[in-house]
């Protein structure tokens, strides 16, 4: 069984008025084997007439892009051509792979009369030989995700990989398992399969604990090796799971492009510059 080897609490990191936290990287940790970063924003309550979120048309190239919509509601377009809004409890899965350029904004409703929002982004990394694959993008509401209750007091609501029966929404082109699960007060869940898999698990609500040790909210729990990992809860808890293979490969990271050199990062920066990545148009309803 996996224990424990290290807590980490989220970096308070705010984007103007947008309430942010960032677990990954952090001060002790640069990142969880093929996942490179996390920022928790929220959870918060925009007034009416708000200006929304900040994150209008910018590039990537070379990792994907998960976006968990816990609260609230996010608009998504992208020089590829795809655009949605996706409420609470969906998710956005952008592979931006050879080069994307997409926005991420609140819908005009949201902005006219406010509500609550809390939103996950997760960069997983993507090897050599996928860096440089055409970009997707899947949107998904909260009812095309497969939630699995486990009758020990947790649904997993699965968004790729299996659990049981069940396959999650979106084929990843790795084999990431990715998940957010609420777990009741009292109730447990176990995860196996892990061995040499790369765990990232934080908590987003409550606190939760693996073999004894305590994680409350806003915290990332780095884990010892093992095959499995059982966590249990004594109040209502709300967490992200996910675990992957490990890209054993150079990570040089500059700005929105992730890849394997400095050589790469420079031609990610003339091709964009040569608006070989498209334009992505705001849409906003």
């Amino acid at each position: 069984m996996r224990t424990v080897k290290r807590v980490h609490p989220a970096f308070r990191d705010d984007i103007g008025d947008l309430v942010t936290r960032r677990p990954v990287p952090g001060p002790a940790i640069g990142h969880v084997g093929a996942f490179l970063f996390l920022n928790h924003h929220g959870p918060q309550a925009y007034p009416p007439n708000n200006r929304g979120l900040p994150f209008g048309p910018h590039p990537h190239r070379g990792f994907e892009t998960v976006t968990f919509i816990l609260a609230g509601e996010l608009a998504h377009t992208d020089s590829a051509g795809h655009a949605s809004i996706i409420r609470a409890g969906g998710i956005q899965w952008m592979t931006a792979g050879s080069g994307i350029v997409h926005a991420e904004v609140s819908p005009a409703d949201f902005k006219r009369d406010g509500g609550p929002m809390e939103i996950l982004q997760l960069w997983v990394n993507l090897p050599a030989r996928l860096k440089m694959t055409a970009p997707r993008y899947v949107g998904a509401q909260a009812e095309a995700i497969p939630a699995v209750a486990t009758g020990s007091g947790a649904t997993i609501h699965l968004i790729s990989g299996a659990f049981g029966d069940a396959t999650g929404t979106v084929d990843s082109l790795t084999g990431v398992f990715l998940s957010w699960v609420e777990i009741a007060a009292g109730g447990s869940v176990t995860f196996s399969g892990l061995e040499g898999r790369d765990v990232l698990l934080y908590a987003v609500r409550g606190m939760f604990h693996v073999e004894g040790t305590p994680v409350a909210h806003f915290h990332l729990a780095e884990l010892t090796p093992g095959d499995a990992v059982t966590i249990t809860a004594s109040e209502p808890a709300l967490f992200l799971f996910g675990h992957a293979a490990p890209i054993d490969e150079p990570i040089v990271a500059h700005g929105p492009f992730v890849m394997n050199s400095e050589a790469e990062i420079r031609q990610a920066f003339l091709d964009y510059q040569a608006g070989r990545f498209g334009i992505a148009e705001i849409v906003e309803a």
